[in-house]
């Protein structure tokens, strides 16, 4: 299994992202191999909270072309974790 550390990448700070922080929902850029269970997991190991659902998004690699050289960039996969309504709030997202 992977570390809690190398399922979660980054925080995704978007405005959609901040509206949603009102109803208990973080959204984070995870592994392309992880699943909910890793996500879940990981989430609750790293930042001490019970998290309550998760749901991931997978996006596609953009076509990217410089010069006469073509492909396409990285595949990601987000993940948006609710948490349970008696945990706290997770700091990295607060001010």
């Amino acid at each position: 299994m992977m570390d809690a550390r190398d399922v979660i990448k980054r925080p995704v700070i978007t405005e959609r992202s901040m509206d949603i922080l009102n109803e208990k929902k973080y959204t984070f850029e995870v592994d392309v191999k992880a699943n909910k269970t890793h996500v879940k997991q990981a989430v609750e190991e790293v930042f001490g909270v019970k998290v309550a659902n998760v749901n991931i998004m997978n996006y596609k690699g953009k076509f990217k072309r410089m010069g006469k050289y073509t492909g396409y960039t990285n595949k990601r996969r987000k993940a948006i974790v609710t948490l349970t309504q008696d945990s706290k709030d997770i700091e990295i997202f607060q001010g």
